[in-house]
């Protein structure tokens, strides 16, 4: 049974985007809808309660617009509101946690480091995973000011590269391996910390996981829209300005009051 209702997706801003491109890659034929909540930006220094209001009130806007299923793209309304959202809502959820298991698995130095906010570092569910590999050296760190940053469009100033320089310094003295980014925002990045990590250490997101797991979810739950190009839709409650660069042309973002 075909199903041309859209995928909706949301994150605290723009970082979600990074997801959004790996599932348009792998499914061009669906429609999407984009959420980018920046004017409560970022997630992650709120408390839990705080988040989950958040993305309740992101879902309810997602689905008076009838999307048939939810990626819940942003680490940390993951890690802390996931479970409620699925108790509370008939609509199939996808979210995305950083990706430990398979940084473990891989590592050849047994260290490897994870940069998230705090709001997923300090979740229940990050818990739960990090207990899993108790023999694997876990560098954990909080990116705080990566996401504000990033949100006001300075990917690329001095004080970002001094931030990625104190965080990354510590994992690459413990000779980690694999770097996990456990924030949607932080692929944007890449660039960045690529210059500053050694050769060997891998980075590891989650965007393609996501989007395959999207994949399988459609063909089981729903099934998949009809061969056509599909359309995406975005939306914020703030300046659009920032998501329209990082979108780049042909892809008007829509400011609504929320």
């Amino acid at each position: 049974m075909q199903n041309d209702k859209p995928i909706g997706l949301f994150d605290s801003g723009i970082g979600g985007t990074s997801i959004w491109r790996e599932i348009r890659q792998l499914l061009p034929n669906e429609d999407t809808i984009y959420l980018a909540d920046s004017k409560n930006a970022p997630y992650g220094m709120r408390p839990k309660q705080e988040i989950v209001a958040l993305s309740e009130k992101n879902v309810d806007f997602l689905l008076d617009r009838d999307c048939k299923l939810i990626v819940v793209a942003c680490n940390t309304a993951t890690t802390n509101a996931i479970q409620e959202l699925r108790q509370q809502y008939k609509v199939p959820f996808i979210g995305i946690e950083p990706a430990i298991k398979p940084a473990a698995l891989k590592s050849k130095t047994n260290s490897i480091g994870v940069l998230a906010t705090k709001g997923t570092l300090s979740s229940e569910l990050f818990s739960k995973a990090v207990e899993t590999f108790q023999d694997t050296n876990i560098i954990e760190q909080v990116g705080y000011n990566l996401v504000a940053l990033i949100e006001g469009g300075q990917m690329e100033s001095e004080e970002m590269t001094r931030l990625l320089n104190q965080y990354l310094q510590p994992m690459i003295e413990a000779n980690i391996d694999h770097l996990v980014l456990g924030c949607s925002h932080y692929p944007y990045l890449i660039p960045q910390i690529r210059k500053i990590l050694p050769e060997n250490v891998q980075i590891i997101d989650s965007g393609s996981a996501v989007a395959r797991q999207t994949q399988h979810l459609l063909k089981m739950v729903t099934g998949t829209a009809e061969k056509r190009i599909g359309t995406s839709t975005f939306f914020t409650n703030s300046d659009p300005t920032v998501l329209s660069k990082i979108l780049g042309s042909g892809y008007p973002v829509e400011r609504v009051d929320f």
